[in-house]
């Protein structure tokens, strides 16, 4: 591969790249042009149960392998990745949009990521239990649940399957992986990190096709013990549900619709840099993205004009270009869907204070978007918008805040601003939220959890917690004769 060149995408099954059976294929289009930049290979049935018969061989051979040994070839795919950061960051940029610098962060951190789950997964403990009677024995171990299958979006196509990968394998489970069919080249580099690293056969397997067909037939096939999914709340549920009628294991990221409280005493500054920078990274395309932001009414005028002003200072752009500081959303159904959005809200009544139209004819290029005196019954308010739409409303006690910010059945990320430990000790116990962060922007680094709540899920993606849904914990009892 020649750097940054987009190829097309193959499967990856039992160690070799291989297409799929009978040819069939999918066209992969870049979103700042619209034109078809290339294609992925398209599972059939029976490339699903190669894939399978491999996860099940290399489990078995991984499994016996040593954590020394497993955190050994992980940090070689983790330094591989880094030799690699930038070819692979061109291929992210040309497939789903965002800026190359946001892209390059994200393949870098992959890196990260794999490398302190490496290390996690020395650190598997199990204990010794003192025994009733002195001559018995009893023990708990932790092994390895089995083979994985994941499934990824296409807003992070990194950064989405290394976690999941990374706690698989750091605890010796095989893992299959139906990344994204709209951006499958940056994930497939991923996969050929680890596979060039030396993982041995079997262990890895990525496939692409048809959604629906691929995920019933994975999950409920019996050699797949774990199920770890991204993507919309609604999804999300129809899988979960799938895996619990066969028993498995899962782990559901769904998603959210952040709000951002900023109390009367914030750093009105600081809150509009660092939300203003998280909320329209990745184009608003993140399940993190701050979404709803309730502004105490004493500042909220200047909050407003202070956000209008950041979002018009963005460079809208080819993310290959130089300069450019907000991508193409990745597809055209998010211009649909955000054209719907704006309309919506004006008929609701809110003000926009800029953007609120695409950009041109050719890409799906859409105005980094504020909205202002947004009423409730709006849908942006109701719904997660996921792209670059903010929207604002006032509020006049921290109290009243908290209570909107709970109203959704939402609860993956929250923010807030405010120089009161009282405040940030109502907001920590008191906000339904899996992961906050205040007086800051997101930092999901991986020794952290990363989940959320209710509608947003459960698990952890992050953190030593993210370890204990691929474990299963074994008492053993043992009594001298």
């Amino acid at each position: 591969m020649t750097a940054g060149t987009y190829q097309n995408t193959r499967l990856y099954i039992n160690g070799e790249w291989c297409d799929a059976e009978g040819g069939a294929t999918i066209d992969v289009l870049n979103p700042a042009t619209g034109e078809k930049i290339g294609t992925v290979a398209r599972a059939s049935i029976g490339d699903l149960d190669r894939a399978l018969a491999a996860a099940k061989a290399g489990f078995a051979t991984w499994r016996r392998m040593t954590a020394l040994e497993r955190a050994s070839l992980m940090r070689k795919a983790a330094a591989i990745v880094r030799e690699r950061a930038d070819s692979i960051a061109r291929l992210m940029t040309q497939e789903q949009g965002k800026p190359l610098v946001e892209a390059r962060i994200e393949v870098n951190s992959a890196a990260d990521i794999i490398e302190w789950f490496a290390d996690e997964g020395r650190r598997v403990y199990g204990r010794i239990v003192p025994p009733r009677n002195v001559n018995a024995q009893q023990t708990v171990v932790k092994e390895p649940v089995g083979p994985v299958a994941a499934f990824t979006p296409w807003n992070f196509p990194v950064n989405q399957v290394v976690r999941k990968l990374s706690a698989a394998l750091t605890t010796g489970c095989s893992f299959i992986v139906k990344a994204p069919e709209e951006t499958p080249a940056s994930p497939a580099e991923l996969i050929r990190a680890f596979a060039d690293a030396g993982v041995p056969n079997g262990v890895l397997g990525l496939v692409f096709g048809d959604p629906p067909e691929i995920s019933k037939y994975l999950i409920s096939h019996p050699v797949i013990r774990k199920v770890t999914f991204t993507g919309s709340t609604a999804v999300g549920k129809q899988l979960a549900a799938l895996a619990g009628q066969h028993m498995k294991r899962a782990t559901m990221e769904l998603g959210g619709h952040a709000p951002v409280i900023v109390a009367e005493d914030a750093d009105v500054e600081l809150a509009v840099k660092a939300a203003g920078a998280a909320k329209f990274r990745n184009a608003g395309q993140v399940c993190i993205s701050p979404t709803r932001f309730l502004v105490h009414n004493s500042v909220r005028d200047d909050f407003a004009k202070a956000l209008v002003k950041h979002a018009e200072g963005l460079s809208v752009g080819d993310g290959l270009a130089e300069g450019t500081t907000l991508g193409p959303l990745a597809n055209a159904r998010r211009i649909t869907a955000m054209t719907s959005v704006i309309e919506n809200a004006r008929k609701s009544g809110a003000t926009v204070a800029t953007g609120g139209e695409r950009i041109g004819s050719a890409g799906n290029f859409f105005a980094p978007t504020v909205l202002t005196d947004v009423p409730l019954e709006a849908d942006v308010f109701n719904n997660e918008p996921f792209g670059p739409v903010a929207a604002i409303r006032g509020f006049d006690s921290l109290e009243d805040a908290i209570k909107e910010a709970n109203r959704l059945p939402y609860g993956l990320a929250g923010y807030a601003f405010t120089r009161s430990f009282k405040n940030v000790h109502l907001l920590t116990n008191q906000l339904e939220v899996g992961m906050l962060w205040i007086n800051q922007p997101a930092t999901p680094w991986p020794e952290m959890p990363f989940g959320g709540v209710k509608d947003s899920g459960y698990g952890s993606e992050g953190g030593p917690e993210a370890l204990e849904p691929y474990l299963v914990t074994k008492s053993v009892t043992v009594m001298a004769v």
